[in-house]
């Protein structure tokens, strides 16, 4: 290391040296290889640890990206897509990479519908966590059908198992960066967030990390059943049997734009879905309310696949059982996840009946009544985006904490509108999460002056959680629910999922109910 300038430090992995770059903030090292790259023989294997190299690697420029072509859905995190066949790497942030500095760490899995993101984000800069003690980690993972879809001789859950590696890494390599194997954080956003409530309920992941943080994370899954029709349909919309050696012939751009196609089926009756899929909200009505039905009927063919094996039950079915109990968890949602969605075609929805179109994407006749009636001051093109978010977003905290009941949870919700918004909306959060306000596209979502308290209040809670265990407020229990607002000014409510979940439940049938269905 002697040899290597002090802007420079090397660090020896387990596989090899890599040189980083020093900034104000600590060093950083990008695009560590935790894996060979998923191509050839790999391509829809589960993860191989790289092979050792002698030479000192460069890590001071990001690697490739799973993402090929980002979204076009409610989002507004800069991801850039990186070309590439090493994409399953990661980037380390740390304030002193010494073996005995000891530090916290959070391994922070990016979001995007897992169908696109990138861990090559702006947004994602470790900087602020760094000046605060913080070692982050930022991981990237095969995505849409190369990570999650169905194959019938291929390992199910490839991306979930390169989490799993990933994490790996983690445990194997960050105290040689300054980290504490010990001291690990989970976190992530939107799929990242629902990621990371898959890891909580899994009995394989439970060494590999103390603490979870799931930033808008809904609870998601697929059955085999489901899975494997959507494969099936892919393969034969390919032309190729659906196996390893038949969709091999498939190019990556092939793929693309095959589980495009597919992802319009419904992988399961009863998915739970996460939200970055795109919504179709361009300016086609039609396409637009199909988009949210598929969210709202849960119908995501890319996710988690509940395999019986890796994943041997429901993530809610697992907390509930007690799995992950022993870690602690910081939940939550902002207030307007998805409540514009459908601004662009506000105008043409004007004159229709909000309970008709929730009626006509799948929802209970009675729900539908009762939510129209409980939001009477919302037109058309927000009830139905408030649905959205409400359904697929907030009632998953509240059903986390149910199934979790005494493990040690922490609810809150992020309700600052923005000035350029009007609304708290999906991914709104982030920039606030890694305290990086002055980022690359945070003033086009948030304003020139995003508040800097806000900064500080969501920051500093993520923080204190990764480092102590106790973001700084009073725990959820089912006796005494609490729940951090966070606002231009930060205060406590009461239960503030609660409500929203009794809304959306439909009620039980009565006996006349019973005999017409």
């Amino acid at each position: 290391m002697t040899d290597h300038p002090a802007e420079q430090p090397v660090v020896r992995t387990a596989h090899g040296p890599v040189r980083g770059e020093r900034r104000e903030s600590g060093v950083r090292f990008l695009g560590i290889p935790y894996a060979q790259p998923p191509v050839g023989e790999l391509r829809f294997a589960a993860p191989v640890p790289p092979e050792p190299w002698a030479g000192v690697l460069d890590a001071t420029a990001y690697g490739p990206t799973a993402q090929r072509r980002p979204l076009a859905e409610v989002t507004f995190i800069p991801e850039p897509s990186i070309p590439g066949d090493g994409t399953l790497n990661v980037n380390v942030f740390t304030p002193d990479p010494s073996p005995d500095a000891g530090l916290p760490v959070m391994a922070w899995i990016h979001g995007g519908g897992f169908l696109a993101g990138s861990q090559a984000s702006p947004w994602y800069d470790g900087a602020a966590f760094n000046r605060d003690g913080v070692v982050v980690v930022s991981i990237g993972y095969r995505l849409g059908f190369d990570g999650f879809g169905w194959i019938s001789d291929a390992p199910h859950n490839r991306a979930v198992r390169d989490w799993l590696l990933a994490l790996e890494w983690v445990r194997d390599n960050i105290r040689r960066f300054g980290g504490d194997p010990d001291r690990v954080t989970i976190a992530g956003q939107s799929a990242g967030g629902a990621a990371v409530l898959t890891l909580l309920g899994m009995p394989r992941a439970q060494h590999l990390f103390q603490r979870v943080h799931c930033l808008s994370g809904p609870v998601s899954q697929v059955s085999t059943a489901g899975a494997e029709r959507v494969g099936r349909k892919l393969a034969e919309l390919g032309g190729v049997e659906p196996t390893r050696s038949g969709l091999s012939r498939l190019s990556e751009e092939q793929i693309l734009d095959l589980q495009k196609q597919v992802s319009s089926l419904s992988a399961d009756t009863d998915t739970d879905t996460d939200t970055d899929t795109d919504t179709g909200t361009g300016a086609d009505p039609e396409d637009a309310l199909a988009g949210l039905a598929s969210l709202i009927s849960k119908s995501l063919p890319f996710a988690p696949m509940v395999d019986g094996d890796l994943i041997p039950q429901a993530p809610l079915d697992a907390l509930a059982a007690g799995v992950g109990a022993d870690k602690e968890l910081v939940l939550g949602a902002t207030d307007h996840e998805f409540t514009m969605a459908l601004h662009p075609m506000r105008d043409r929805l004007a004159t229709a009946a909000p309970a008709g179109i929730l009626i006509g994407c799948g929802v209970d006749e009675a729900v539908a009544t009762a939510y129209v009636t409980d939001h009477p001051d919302l037109d058309t093109a927000d009830l139905v985006g408030q649905y959205v978010t409400d359904h697929v977003f907030r009632t998953a905290v509240a059903r986390v904490a149910r199934a979790r009941g005494a493990a040690p949870t922490w609810l809150y919700r992020f309700a600052w509108r923005s000035p350029v918004l009007g609304l708290a909306t999906h991914c709104l959060d982030v920039p606030f999460h890694f305290d990086c306000l002055d980022a690359e596209g945070v003033t086009a979502v948030a304003g020139a002056e995003p508040p800097k308290t806000l900064a500080t209040d969501v920051h500093g809670a993520a923080v204190a959680f990764i480092r102590d265990g106790r973001p700084g407020w009073t725990p959820h229990t089912c006796g005494a629910p609490v729940t951090r607002v966070f606002d231009t000014r930060s205060s406590d409510t009461g239960d503030g999922y609660a409500d929203v979940s009794a809304l959306l439940t439909a009620p039980a049938p009565t006996s006349d109910d019973a005999r017409l269905k």
